[in-house]
């Protein structure tokens, strides 16, 4: 087994150098084995064992004594030992969620608790084979897609799974031959959870009278799904930044008729894509919702929106596709100094450096960078949001039009209008961050000094 693990760390780079990894311990065969398996490791590379250990506040002194255990096994180990109670029953009725999923969530956010003490590190988990096929038969009587069939990763984020690929049997049989002592958590030998009864009494049962190997098929199933599943991120992150016209924390504009030409699929993981830069994540986002946003994304119809949970917004506004946060739809005003090198606003979520050159500059294609004549600059350079009766003379042109009526004619939706940045002077304004620059300041045969401005996201 140890061989397996020194494998996996090492091929799927799951520990480095220095690293600190809390590792969760419950005090069962498992976690126990991965303790003792990362101690081994340690012989081969320096980096730092903690241990965790969450008392769930179920299983009154059953729960205490596992709590012991581990505090007692850890000064043994001279190993750092956090521990912490929780109510996982109170938290699961108060936010309406089921006691496993209330449970994972009490755990990652203590065990990431620990690591935001330490500055940086990872969490080690005792999943393993048999673990991978519980979840995976969980995920098909749910309706999962393909994504779901691939089951848990060796790495996924934050969280490493050293022992992903060994069977229970194997873990057993490595504890008992080391003579590690384990604790019994009685109520995984119960049918109380979903999980039980599927460890239980369906595995054994498919196991019995379909297949044997049906965990290693299983295994099997998530390594092949996750192959192509990689493929299609890899297609979808490409078609992303095809289509992404306009990318901030909260907000997301598409090209509508580009879109509307990609294949049902491919619509249906952009809209997941979009969604999870969001929010972090697509907690509470099901099959239906993606459905019916790709059918109001499919219609052309400007004004058009759907809710769906989580504040999440989609709609339609001209050429555009807008996926954002409700809580987006106040904008405050800004009004900020720039500098010469590089000026950060993370609020804006961009980066705006200038650069002052004693010379003419090739021009770039690039609508995020832009090159002035210095020499007609007044006054010193701001970044704001528009203003009532704001006015600028659009490149190529000798009169003043209305920035309000500019973001018309382009078909600026109304809502990102408040939000696009503008550089500014002390009497004009020089550049529509992104869209068009004013003729009054275009680069000449007369000129003498450039002002090269790039703006990127952050």
């Amino acid at each position: 087994m140890i061989e397996t693990v020194v494998n996996n760390i090492e091929e799927y780079n799951l520990i480095r150098k220095d690293e600190n990894i809390v590792v969760a311990v419950s005090g069962g065969a498992d976690s126990m084995a991965l303790l003792y398996a990362l101690i081994e490791y340690k012989k081969n590379l320096d980096f730092n064992i903690i241990i965790a250990h969450v008392n769930h506040g179920v299983r009154g002194e059953a729960a205490d004594a596992d709590q012991e255990f581990v505090r007692r096994k850890s000064k043994e180990l001279d190993i750092p030992f956090y521990t912490i109670d929780v109510d996982m029953d109170a938290y699961a009725k108060k936010h309406k969620v089921t006691s496993e999923e209330a449970g994972r969530f009490l755990r990652y956010k203590f065990f990431r608790q620990i690591i935001k003490e330490k500055e940086s590190g990872k969490i080690a988990v005792a999943h393993n084979k048999n673990d991978q096929a519980e979840t995976l038969l969980l995920r098909i009587m749910r309706g999962t897609g393909i994504d779901g069939l691939r089951g848990m990763d060796f790495i996924s984020g934050d969280i490493i799974r050293p022992l992903l690929n060994i069977s229970r049997d194997e873990i057993e049989k490595y504890i008992e031959e080391n003579k590690i002592d384990t604790v019994l958590d009685k109520t995984n030998l119960m049918p109380i959870y979903n999980r039980n009864k599927v460890r239980l009494e369906l595995l054994p049962y498919i196991e019995a009278n379909f297949n044997p190997n049906i965990i290693d098929g299983l295994w099997r199933l998530s390594r092949s799904s996750k192959l192509d599943v990689s493929y299609l991120e890899e297609i979808t992150e490409k078609k992303y930044k095809f289509l992404m016209k306009c990318e901030s924390k909260h907000s997301i504009i598409l090209d509508r008729a580009l879109f509307c030409k990609e294949s049902l699929s491919l619509k249906s993981r952009l809209i997941r894509k979009c969604i999870d830069k969001i929010q972090g994540n697509l907690q509470g986002i099901g099959e239906n919702h993606i459905t019916s946003l790709v059918e109001l994304f499919d219609s052309n119809e400007t004004g058009k929106q759907l809710n769906l949970p989580n504040g999440i917004i989609g709609r339609i506004s001209y050429d555009d596709l807008i996926i954002e946060k409700e809580s987006l739809k106040k904008t405050q005003n800004f009004d900020y100094n720039l500098f010469e090198g590089d000026n950060d606003f993370p609020e804006l979520g961009i980066s705006i450096s200038l650069s002052i050159y004693p010379n003419k500059l090739p021009m770039s294609r690039d609508k995020n960078i832009k090159q002035f004549d210095f020499d007609k600059l007044k006054g010193n350079l701001r970044i704001r949001n528009r203003k009532n009766g704001d006015r600028f003379v659009p490149f190529g042109m000798s009169g003043y039009k209305k920035i309000k009526d500019y973001f018309i004619d382009n078909k600026i939706p109304r809502d990102m209008r408040d939000k696009i940045p503008l550089l500014v002077d002390d009497e004009n304004i020089i550049w529509i961050v992104g869209y068009a620059m004013s003729d009054l300041y275009k680069v000449s045969a007369d000129t003498k000094n450039t002002l090269l401005i790039k703006c990127k996201k952050i």
